[in-house]
């Protein structure tokens, strides 16, 4: 801790977004960054707490007020490389992580200004690329090979720690590209490409083997490994079974994520099969993340407008009394994405899709409230005012994924990250990849 004042001295300072007039007719990163400067006098705001809720609340255990005070001291490799020690993928993280840590920081709870610590581990990340921290390592094979199902950050993960540990990786993956919901979810503006790029690189430099377009049937794994990782993620979005979901211009998110990214590695689509929100009214169903992608990804197609609706009530605003520390704040998120322009409303059931001549032209909508159920559970819906129609020429159903379903595996055979949890966090599916390898480690040595 070298400057144990600096909490009560220096503000919180994050580096924020791009103009929005600027940001949204293009794909790039939205979010800046400060210089090296203002970087280390945010990481002395670190208070090197003694009982460091930070490093408990992370799901993968990373020790905040070590790489700070390194980062403080202007130490970036010492940094990096505490950084490393718990996170295979901080350039990941340090973008898209919504920084469990922050929300457990003795400064958000005593003055709502927690440690920058998602910018700090994205500035360290970023500086060993820049510097050369991020260094190729060539473990010592043991002789054992082991098959990973999934390039999503679970799979990539286990992967990753396996091949430090001197296993022979193949990682299998159905798409085209490393990735998963990194790559064909998460929009370029909160997470480029080729970040992805550069670490799978890093990857199969030291070793790691990557098969693309492989469709594997998890009953029937390829044969000639020593133990299985099964990451492939939660394929099956939650759907809407109502009236006119048939109708052309009803979409799940993924529909209009996954090809957008695609449309930006340079693919094609023709005009049929295009999901494009240029010139439309659009409608999201859904107020979470991926609702929000939707929002910003529509806006950079050149749509008319955006009403994002939700079913669940509005969160308090900076506090919520139900979920009290060390709870997950309920609270509202207002993203970049709805900075850019949308019509935010909450406790809307959807009842009908409408169209003419078999397009979407309105959905059918009632406002709702949520009562008690008496015995217990679930609240009970209830009709909390008149039907309305939303006008919508294109609609994005984003309401979640099912959490997969698995058959008895054979005891070499692991399953991990979302496949295991269901829908859950990057920062979590690391964790979860890294937890695997080591369960595969100590299988394999017995």
């Amino acid at each position: 801790m070298g400057n144990p004042k600096a909490f009560l001295t220096v503000p919180r300072k994050e580096a924020g977004y791009r103009p929005i007039y600027e940001r949204i007719h293009d794909f790039g990163e939205v979010e800046q960054t400060l210089n090296s400067r203002d970087r280390q006098e945010q990481a002395s705001r670190c208070m090197d707490c003694g009982v460091p809720f930070c490093h408990w609340a992370c799901p993968l255990g990373n020790r905040n007020p070590e790489w700070n005070d390194a980062l403080y001291r202007g130490d970036w490799e010492a940094a990096y490389k505490i950084l490393k020690k718990t996170n295979d993928f901080p350039e990941f993280t340090g973008r898209i992580c919504p920084a469990l840590c922050e929300k457990a920081c003795v400064l958000y709870h005593s003055m709502g200004e927690a440690v920058t610590n998602r910018e700090n581990e994205c500035s360290i990340a970023e500086r060993a690329f820049l510097e050369g921290y991020v260094t190729i390592e060539h473990p010592e094979r043991n002789g054992k090979k082991v098959a990973v199902i999934g390039a999503g950050p679970a799979g990539l993960a286990a992967a990753n720690q396996l091949n430090y540990r001197g296993y022979e990786v193949t990682v299998y993956d159905k798409n085209e590209a490393a990735g998963g919901l990194l790559r064909y979810g998460i929009p370029n503006f909160k997470l480029h490409k080729h970040i992805i790029d550069r670490r799978i690189n890093v990857m199969e430099q030291e070793g790691v083997k990557f098969l693309y377009n492989q469709n594997i049937d998890t009953n029937a794994l390829p044969e000639g490994y020593d133990a299985y990782v099964i990451s492939t993620g939660t394929p099956q979005a939650r759907d809407i079974n109502i009236p006119g979901r048939e109708l052309k211009g009803v979409h799940l998110a993924l529909e209009l994520l996954s090809q957008q990214n695609r449309v930006l590695d340079g693919q094609e689509f023709g005009k049929d099969e295009h999901v494009t929100a240029q010139g439309k009214n659009v409608l999201v169903i859904g107020g979470g993340d991926t609702g929000s992608d939707c929002i910003g990804t529509s806006h950079r197609q050149g749509c008319k407008s955006v009403t994002q609706i939700e079913i669940m009530p509005q969160p308090p605003v900076g506090h919520n009394d139900a979920t009290p520390w060390p709870n997950w704040p309920v609270i509202l998120k207002t993203t970049s994405s709805h900075e850019e322009g949308c019509t935010r409303r909450w406790n809307i059931n959807t009842l009908e899709f409408i169209g003419e001549k078999g397009k979407l032209t309105g959905v059918r909508v009632q406002p709702i409230d949520w009562k008690p159920n008496p015995e217990g559970g679930r609240p009970i819906m209830v009709p909390a005012g008149e039907e309305e129609i939303i006008k919508a020429d294109i609609v994005f159903l984003a309401m979640g994924f099912l959490k997969p379903t698995h058959p008895e595996y054979p005891e070499n055979v692991f399953v991990c990250g979302d496949a295991a949890s269901g829908a859950s966090l990057v920062v979590r599916a690391i964790a979860s990849g890294r937890k695997t390898a080591e369960q595969i480690d100590n299988f394999l040595k017995k």
